[in-house]
């Protein structure tokens, strides 16, 4: 489960990609679901039988209590086995040390840009001695390969345990870099910027003893995304779903004005069955297995769709076929 601690940040990378509801927001999330308690994040985490947490933000270090607290909770209600890692831009001995106490496994660090070509000023080398996963995770930026590879350099040097090359993308929340770097896109169907999964190559036949791991756009939607969606969807499908293979839902829906007047029409009128459908009043919609619907749409006197939609907490919708 990705949780989401909060959106607050000092770094301001120019490449940020979080989304402008959550930018500098101190809001928390755990995958796509807003968060108001803890029982909100053990939902989640057992709506998707996950294993382990990634707190990410923002930074989770600007709210250091709030981290701590999260971390205590997931590994007292899961157990030391529930893996937990955290990405951070903040290089602080002291709060690491406090990371490690309450139970965090894995820290992965961010560096700013700026940092990269002077890794010696910052304390991470005090930091890798820590009785701790350590790894260093960073965009590829096309422009920056010397910074790059000047951060490579040194993460082999004091011994960091792995380094996380991601490609860089763009998103809605970073998009004004694009004509500021001369950024252009790898291909119509991607959102990876030309040049960086070349130079991520570069840089793991430059430094191969050093533990690299590149993580393409593709890898991320297609296969960390996908996988993600499918444990979840197997979990929330109601029996009437259909689960594609890439873990998105079908499903019927119909709009009708008077929702429980619509059930009883479909009910006693058209024989469907009540484990066959379900009145959905926070989307203001009745669901039906989508092969029924589709049978009947034609005699319905409001709106019927086939739509496929995410297994999420937000429902995003992905495509929707009229009905009638």
């Amino acid at each position: 489960m990705v949780l989401f601690i909060t959106g607050k940040c000092r770094t301001n990378c120019f490449y940020c990609p979080i989304s402008l509801k959550k930018k500098d927001c101190d809001v928390i999330y755990a995958n796509e679901m807003k968060i108001s308690s803890k029982n909100d994040i053990f939902k989640e985490i057992e709506m998707m039988r996950a294993t382990g947490t990634g707190i990410t933000g923002g930074d989770p270090l600007i709210n250091i209590d709030r981290t701590l607290d999260v971390i205590k909770i997931l590994k007292r209600q899961y157990g030391k086995s529930h893996h937990i890692h955290l990405y951070t831009s903040t290089i602080d001995p002291v709060k690491v040390k406090e990371l490690v106490e309450v139970g965090l496994d894995e820290i992965r660090f961010h560096p700013k840009v700026s940092n990269w070509n002077i890794m010696e000023t910052t304390k991470l080398e005090e930091i890798s001695t820590m009785n701790i996963d350590i790894g260093v995770e960073v965009p590829v930026l096309p422009d920056y390969e010397n910074e790059l590879s000047s951060l490579l350099s040194y993460a082999l040097r004091i011994g960091v345990g792995f380094v996380n090359l991601n490609e860089l993308e763009f998103s809605e929340g970073n998009w004004s870099m694009m004509a500021g770097h001369g950024y252009e896109i790898k291909n119509d169907t991607s959102a990876a910027i030309a040049g960086s999964e070349n130079l991520a190559f570069r840089m793991m036949e430059k430094y191969p003893e050093l533990s690299i791991h590149f993580c393409s756009s593709s890898f991320k939607d297609g296969v960390q995304l996908r996988n993600r969606l499918v444990r979840r969807a197997s979990c929330v499908a109601k029996e009437y779903d259909i689960i594609t293979e890439d873990g998105t839902i079908i499903k019927g829906v119909a709009y009708p004005k008077d929702l429980d007047a619509a059930f009883l029409l479909l009910k006693d009128d058209f024989d469907v069955p009540d484990k066959l459908m379900l009145v959905d009043r926070e989307r203001n919609r009745i669901e039906i297995a989508s092969y029924v619907l589709e049978e009947i749409a034609s005699d319905l006197p409001f709106e019927c769709y086939e739509v496929e939609e995410y297994p999420t907490a937000d429902r995003l919708e992905v495509e929707r076929r009229p009905l009638n």
